[in-house]
């Protein structure tokens, strides 16, 4: 099967991050099955959504992991022009579909390329590394991580395939995903003296995160390789109140941290609940019991970092002809394999401004690029 084909079965698979994975990991299970290939599954606690280990290859230390996430985001709301679940060519080269680019295109080319893999007498293992649940905070990877580890000999080197355009990325940011609960004290609006507003100490500490980005900026925390310079910090969801004329017991506020590999995110979460102690002992002279409570929504999503992967990075350049390397604003698994002294970088087919977005599509000849480079190493790879 070509990488097209594969990818038609691929986006065929609903696999929106809320819903089970299964149903395309037993495919693939299957295409490998028909190969010869061995594969292990390191499953979720409650069985309804499976990583997918693979190893083409003798089983000795050495070689490289090719890791992709299985699941994509919601289609809920956007104005998709075809089906999201049908792989469909307009004739425009181009191929949509949901998850072609993030990060079904780089699966395809993958799997397309097992059947030639199996034949080449390779030195070293290629891995395959399917995750669920990376659109929700890289949930799955750190457990199937730990079981290559465990069970397997290391592996050399890790190739995250999110969508770079074919260019090694080298570097990318954490992401840690929060939430604000203040709670105040209720009280007619009329008689504000009597209340404290959940609402207003909400607006005054989503006010204190924004203001922490321009700290960071004037004390000159930046990193040019990013087109985001600095750390980020995002507001991206509030609700509370009950009625306009009700001072509001409760407000509620989603957020985010992204920081640099330089930056640590204790710290800049440290900045924000300093002002937040603050704010909680200054209700509290009004209402005793009021509280401001901030928890972290996923484990935090540690950095790339550009280090200790000259060795993958030549390889990426060699089958890519030196294309330069580069950094990216958005977080991906590939810290999490870092963080487990993987040697890793980022490089895959698409762009990654389709991501996420109606009609999402990948560019065939990104396509073809991707089947290219997989061609590419398990030529590399062939004991000499």
């Amino acid at each position: 099967m070509t990488a097209a084909e594969i990818l038609d079965r691929l986006v065929g698979f609903a696999t929106v991050s809320r819903d089970s994975n299964l149903a395309l990991i037993e495919w693939v299970e299957g295409l490998l099955d028909t190969h010869g290939v061995a594969h292990w599954r390191v499953e979720s606690d409650d069985g309804r959504k499976a990583n997918l280990l693979a190893r083409i290859g003798p089983a000795v230390a050495g070689g490289v992991v090719l890791s992709g996430h299985t699941d994509v985001v919601p289609v809920d709301g956007q104005p998709w022009s075809t089906d999201p679940f049908t792989l469909i060519d307009k004739g425009d080269g181009r191929l949509y579909g949901r998850g072609t680019c993030d990060m079904k295109g780089f699966i395809a080319c993958a799997l397309a390329e097992v059947s030639r893999w199996v034949t080449q007498e390779l030195a070293t293992p290629i891995w395959l590394a399917f995750s669920y649940d990376e659109e929700v905070g890289c949930i799955g990877a750190p457990r199937m991580i730990e079981r290559l580890l465990a069970d397997h000999p290391r592996p050399a080197a890790v190739i995250v395939g999110e969508p770079t355009m074919m260019h090694p990325v080298v570097a990318h940011k954490g992401a840690t995903n929060l939430r604000t609960t203040v709670t105040g004290r209720a009280a007619h609006s009329s008689q504000v003296n009597q209340g404290v507003s959940a609402i207003h100490v909400a607006a005054r500490l989503v006010t204190r995160i924004e203001d922490v980005m321009a700290e960071l900026k004037a004390e000159g925390r930046v990193d040019e390789a990013f087109n985001v310079v600095h750390s980020s910090l995002h507001v991206g969801k509030i609700q509370g109140g009950t009625a306009i004329n009700i001072m509001a017991r409760e407000c509620t506020f989603e957020w985010e941290i992204r920081h640099l590999p330089s930056d640590l995110f204790e710290e800049l979460l440290a900045r924000v609940n300093d002002t937040a102690t603050g704010l909680e002992a200054e209700m509290r002279r009004r209402a005793p019991d009021a509280a401001i409570v901030t928890e972290a929504l996923n484990t935090t999503v540690p950095a790339l970092a550009d280090d200790n992967n000259a060795e993958v990075l030549a390889l990426c350049r060699d089958l890519l002809d030196e294309r330069p390397a580069g950094a990216v604003a958005y977080a991906t698994e590939a810290g999490q394999f870092q963080r487990e002294g993987l040697p890793t970088v980022i490089c895959g087919p698409g762009s990654i401004g389709q991501a996420h977005q109606p009609d999402e599509y990948i560019d065939i000849d990104q396509l073809e690029a991707g089947a290219a480079f997989m061609a590419a190493l398990g030529e590399r790879l062939q004991r000499k």
